[in-house]
């Protein structure tokens, strides 16, 4: 793979950029097929909505996505304090050998998820206080960013429109300043609903992009992992090769002007 591809978070380097989630699937085969196919190495799952080894009866996930293979990342999905995402949190480091690595989320309300923002601040600071490293979903606000960063989150997670939304991006200009303030990965977080959503984030400057409703509730989940994966590597050769100025309302032939065939 080209190497400016690789993705560094938390000290570990990855192969690739885009983050997918598991639910929503038809079933677990089908989310592990789809994930196999999008190549990504980190996948994100709701500790509170998955079984990862807490209830003994019942299929567990990491025996379709094992450990060995991925870089298994919990998230607080559904908690809409800091206690309560701190102690879901606090679950998954048990439940998943002293993992370290985490995905915060702490929501406002329940129709629209938006981050609560106040509670994610307030629980970030504990747990990387407690020695996690923390990933936040956030609004994309440059001042709230930066003030996550200044806690010690590893990155920063800013949606790009409502969690399951498809959407695309709303706000590029907010995302271009936390990207150009910040010196932790960028992640985009909900709202992706194609491939070109996932292209223009990485265009951006965006260090990864994730995403779960956009493959999962697609029509054929398995070709659009594949789709998503092919975006997120032709966005970052994008931002990487500098695209062209614009130049609004003047008109510049791809074509040589001089030497020109005459007419006798």
């Amino acid at each position: 793979m080209f190497i400016r591809n690789q993705f560094s978070l938390a000290g570990k380097i990855y192969s690739s950029r885009l983050l997918v989630g598991t639910g929503k699937y038809k079933d677990f085969e089908q989310m592990k097929s789809a994930i196999e196919t999008s190549q990504s190495e980190i996948v994100t799952l709701a500790i509170r909505r998955v079984n990862i080894g807490q209830v003994s009866n019942e299929p567990n996930l990491l025996d379709y996505l094992p450990q060995s293979k991925f870089t298994i990342l919990p998230n607080s999905a559904g908690c809409y304090t800091a206690e309560d995402a701190i102690r879901t949190l606090s679950l998954s480091r048990e439940l998943l050998n002293n993992n370290k690595l985490v995905k915060l989320e702490v929501l406002g309300d329940s129709k629209s998820l938006f981050p609560n923002m106040p509670e994610t601040l307030k629980a970030a600071k504990i747990l990387v206080n407690d020695g996690f490293e923390v990933m936040a979903y956030c609004s994309d606000d440059p001042i709230q960013c930066r003030m996550l960063e200044e806690i010690g989150v590893v990155a920063i997670m800013p949606l790009a429109s409502l969690i399951g939304s498809g959407m695309g991006i709303l706000n590029p200009w907010n995302l271009r300043l936390i990207i150009n303030q910040s010196k932790v990965p960028i992640i985009v977080d909900a709202g992706i609903g194609n491939a070109s959503d996932a292209t223009i984030a990485m265009e951006l400057g965006c260090d990864a992009v994730l995403t779960n409703t956009a493959i999962a509730c697609s029509k054929n989940p398995i070709l659009m992992a594949k789709a998503m994966k092919k975006a997120v590597e032709s966005g970052r050769l994008a931002f990487l090769s500098g695209r062209m100025s614009r130049k609004e309302y003047i008109a510049n032939p791809s074509s040589p002007t001089h030497g020109l065939i005459s007419k006798n």
